[in-house]
């Protein structure tokens, strides 16, 4: 199924329609992952937006690493058995799978969405994939799993070659955009200073 898969992607047109699969394949084939955020948080009874920005980097075998770099400078390491928040000037925060279960519930989510992962996906909400034409797609995720289905009334995915949007409807009114771009696959392999994030 994964060869026909990569077959059909690399033998399709332009005005081919994307699916869900498709994308779950093409998304696999980019193991390591870095990309500039942008975030805006609009919260119920505050008159402005609160706006955040920095840069990110996924790695498929090591997890995934988030630099906030205004408007202040926040950390956070996700990977399989633990969870790193530093702020600047404090020490680091650790949270493990064992100390906080429903974090790392969190923590699978996040990175099936970068992943676009059918099956955790699947399993935590109801999917409305659309083909938005010229290679462009949109996924709505609603909740049907607790905790998730108390939190967010949806989650909203948007892209074309790479995730490009994030929009984020939760239970309280509150709205968050989260934007990426200059998404980049290469160097291939891990820098030495991006390993230094991780086995630090």
């Amino acid at each position: 199924m994964r060869t026909l898969l990569l077959l059909l992607g690399l033998l399709s047109l332009g005005a081919h329609a994307v699916t869900l699969p498709e994308l779950q394949q093409r998304f696999s084939q980019q193991p390591i992952l870095r990309a500039d955020f942008s975030q805006q948080r609009t919260i119920s009874g505050m008159s402005q937006p609160l706006n955040s920005s920095g840069n990110l980097l996924i790695a498929q075998k090591k997890g995934l690493w988030w630099q906030q770099e205004k408007p202040f400078t926040l950390t956070l390491l996700l990977t399989e058995n633990r969870m790193v928040q530093t702020l600047s000037g404090q020490p680091p925060q650790v949270v493990t799978a064992e100390s906080n279960p429903q974090m790392f519930q969190f923590n699978a989510l996040l990175t099936a969405l970068f992943q676009a992962d059918q099956q955790v996906l699947e399993h935590n909400f109801t999917l409305n994939f659309s083909d938005q034409g010229q290679g462009a797609w949109q996924l709505i995720l609603t909740p049907k799993t607790s905790p998730l289905n108390r939190l967010f009334r949806t989650i909203t995915l948007n892209g074309r070659e790479y995730l490009n949007l994030i929009d984020i409807n939760d239970m309280q009114g509150d709205e968050t955009h989260v934007r990426f771009f200059n998404q980049r696959t290469q160097p291939a392999a891990l820098t030495a200073a991006e390993l230094a994030h991780f086995d630090g």
